[in-house]
């Protein structure tokens, strides 16, 4: 149970900002936010809450939306490559392969893909690009009644700059990376272009803002191909790397990534007489991604000649040199969303309604290397208009010491994916249909919250949510004798209970305290449910291939925060504790039958806890030099897990014991900024057993980075930025390799 807290600003789960946002600038000084102060922080603050503004923004290279929060506290997104549309968020304990645990949203419509749990189902950030956002507002947990389960790890919300005025901007970027590891010694570069308009009418209600991004890059290799002991004879080969990392010889690796990707999104606002906010918001995202340049670095001991694929033999063993492919994907996605805010019969009342759905997902990948290079062989799959449905209705009003708020929200998750074999992969040629999987789950909630002021700077909020969640539609299906076989799993039905207690108020004129309770239920996504195989025989769902019993994941959190400032610093120590029970995690055990298979399964007690150190010091030691620094420790462990006693007592997968990051800013003259950052990571364990542990390819590791930028104003309308993203080219992965050394240089001009 938990929530920590601050006060209410007025913003719903899906809502940018309610009417009341006046009332949340009022509650301003009593917030304890980690950041900017300026602007009220669009989430209910309660829990550890860092609001980042444009002094923080002006301190980042920002290549993706995502990289503007990069130094917030005991915080990590997994961003392997600029560019990358699996930057997966990780908060405290909630870690890289957990993306179902944090809700996104962006100008309040949500963003969360939520038809998985896993690496792949990152937020949709590319809604919004870097030059675009105003505000960016993290809070750490499942502390109010207005956000569902999937706040159990924190709620993030994205705030795009306000049509208040007329206007334009631009941004012109681009980013090189020269990349050395195995094979590799080769530099990669992309760039960017991003502008738009904004128009506001003169003495009227209407606004509009214009606004898109064109967006090229060449990201590393994601995977290296290591060889694989076999028997028999092979061709005699050269140029494999013996890693003592690793336990095979690496020979090759998958094409680098060739990314593009354009966005183009159209706001329109309209302000009635009476107070009423009306704005809609339609987004397009067009992503070419193609990987069609494996290397593989054996070359023929006899020819000379390059060798892709087959039996080798190398350091006097016989090897399988296999796994290279080609593949490309094209997608397109669609955000439409209509949001309304104002008064009614003494109400502030919001309501916010958003379709997400991407029309075009078509990937094609080769069957190995040979076909891919002839054209040959391959398989497409086509994901038939998958995405999402949300709404959400709040309304508050104040009543004497008391403010109470109340609402409703719901969303509707669908996917549905067909497999086929081709004759030509590229272009798709001759499609046999081969396998089908598909699902929709649908989640409903209603809440009360009560805000009473006691006097004296304090105040007490309680809160009650309770959930109804459905998961129905889903099967999977394949051919057999040349017609089509469908396998339906059951329609399941869950429900939740969710109280919330938060105090918090002033013990002197310079230090201020926050408790917050609470309780979470996460409901399994899709992707977690509907993952079972055919049996060939009774041409039916497998019953052991998944488990049909799999539970949503219950957590009870707490979270105490000191914050303590007198002049020109101020310090800030959040203690922070979750239990999760029935947490969700693929993992091997056993199924209902007692055999051990990998898949979806509860563990059955996750536990962590930990302690979060922030200071912010603005001019300190010399006029114009600020600080942001943060130091986390957590602890957590796996306590119970019935499926498999191994895993018990170990440090859950993918959660560093500390991390540590922060920002160094200094305005050395009127014109010109210079900061330094840094992200520091310990390793981690790769596994739940704690058994896969190293510092190379296809493990988690630590990471050290620092970060340089300087920015100098050439004129009220003209910006240079340029910078340095892992200054000192530290080597890590997450399973994949992360970025090495990389450049930016970028213009930005306003009018």
């Amino acid at each position: 149970m938990i929530a920590l807290a601050v006060a209410l600003s007025s913003t719903t789960a899906f809502a940018e900002e309610s009417a009341s946002s006046a009332d949340a600038a009022a509650d301003a000084s009593t917030i304890l936010v980690v950041g900017q102060k300026d602007a009220p922080i669009t989430v209910v603050p309660r829990g550890l809450s860092v609001s980042l503004g444009q002094e923080e923004f002006d301190a980042v290279n920002a290549l993706n939306v995502e990289d503007l929060m990069k130094y917030a506290p005991n915080f990590f997104v997994r961003k392997r490559f600029a560019g990358d549309d699996n930057a997966v968020v990780a908060l405290r304990g909630a870690n890289t392969i957990q993306s179902a645990r944090t809700i996104v949203m962006v100008d309040g419509f949500v963003v969360s893909n939520f038809l998985g749990n896993r690496w792949d189902f990152p937020p949709k950030w590319n809604v919004v690009g870097p030059a675009e956002v105003r505000q960016f507002d993290i809070v750490y947990g499942p502390y109010s009644a207005r956000y569902g389960g999937n706040s159990m790890g924190g709620v993030i919300s994205v705030t795009t700059q306000e049509p208040k005025e007329t206007g334009a901007y631009a941004t012109a970027q681009t980013m090189i990376m020269p990349f050395k590891e195995y094979g590799f010694d080769e530099t990669f570069k992309g760039y960017s272009l991003e502008g738009g308009v904004n128009w506001k009418q003169k003495d009227g209600p209407w606004s509009v803002r214009i606004s898109g991004r064109h967006f090229e890059n060449t990201g590393q290799s994601m995977t290296y191909n290591l060889l694989t002991a076999t028997t028999g004879t092979g061709t005699a080969v050269t140029g494999a790397y013996e890693d003592p990392r690793l336990a095979t010889p690496v020979f090759g690796a998958a094409s680098p990534v060739d990314v593009t990707q354009d966005q183009a999104r159209l706001r329109i606002g309209y302000a009635t007489a009476d107070g009423w906010q009306i704005d809609a918001l339609g987004m397009v995202w067009l992503t070419r991604q193609d990987l069609t340049d494996p290397r593989s670095w054996l070359v023929n001991a006899s020819t000379v000649a390059p060798v892709y694929q087959g039996k080798v033999s190398f350091g006097g063993r016989v090897w399988n040199a296999t796994g290279l492919t080609m593949s490309k994907t094209r997608r397109t996605e669609y955000l439409a969303g209509l949001k309304l805010a104002g008064p009614a019969a003494g109400w502030d009342v919001s309501l916010n309604l958003s379709r997400y759905w991407i029309p075009k997902w078509d990937t094609r990948t080769s069957k190995d290397y040979a076909t891919g290079v002839a054209l040959g062989q391959g398989t497409q799959s086509l994901v038939n208009a998958p995405g999402w449905y949300t709404g959400d209705l709040t309304i508050e009003r104040a009543f004497g010491q008391h403010k109470i708020a109340l609402g409703a929200n719901a969303n509707l998750y669908q996917t549905s994916t067909d497999s086929f074999t081709t004759t030509n992969w590229d272009a798709a040629t001759a499609p046999t249909y081969s396998t089908s999987t598909y699902g929709k789950t649908s989640l409903w909630g209603v809440w009360l919250e009560d805000a009473i002021d006691l006097g004296n700077s304090w105040v007490l909020t309680g809160g009650l949510r309770y959930d109804g969640w459905r998961a129905y539609d889903g099967g999977i299906a394949k051919v057999y004798s040349g017609a089509r076989k469908d396998d339906g799993y059951p329609t399941r039905t869950d429900n939740s209970f969710s109280p919330k207690l938060s105090l918090q108020g002033e013990l002197s004129d310079a230090l201020a305290v926050q408790i917050s309770l609470g309780t979470s239920k996460r409901f399994p996504t899709v992707g977690e449910l509907y993952q079972g195989r055919f049996d060939d025989i009774s041409q039916a769902i497998d019953p052991q291939s998944f488990d049909p019993n799999l539970k949503a994941e219950r957590s009870e959190d707490a979270n105490l925060i000191l914050r303590y400032g007198t002049g020109k610093v101020q310090t800030t120590l959040s203690l922070f504790y979750q239990n999760i029970k029935d947490a969700i995690f693929s993992f091997s055990g056993l199924n209902q039958f007692g055999t051990v298979i990998t898949s979806y399964k509860n563990v059955d007690q996750v536990r962590q806890y930990g302690a979060e150190l922030m200071v912010e010091a603005k001019d300190i030691l010399i006029q114009g030099l600020d600080v942001d620094a943060n130091l986390a420790w957590i602890d957590a462990k796996t306590v119970k897990n019935a499926a498999n006693p191994a895993a018990e007592g170990v440090q859950f997968p993918r959660i560093p014991e500390w991390r540590a990051n922060g920002n160094i800013r200094y305005r050395v003259a009127e014109p010109v900024k210079a900061s330094i950052g840094w992200r520091y990571a310990s390793r981690p364990n790769s596994d739940l057993f704690g058994i896969v542990r190293g510092d190379a390819y296809g493990f988690q590791t630590e990471y050290f980075t620092v970060d340089t930028r300087v920015t100098w104003q050439l004129s009220k309308q003209l910006e240079l930025g340029a910078g340095i993203d892992n200054l000192f080219n530290d080597q890590a992965y997450v399973s994949h390799p992360l970025p090495q050394r990389t450049f930016v240089l970028d213009l930005k001009a306003k009018w």
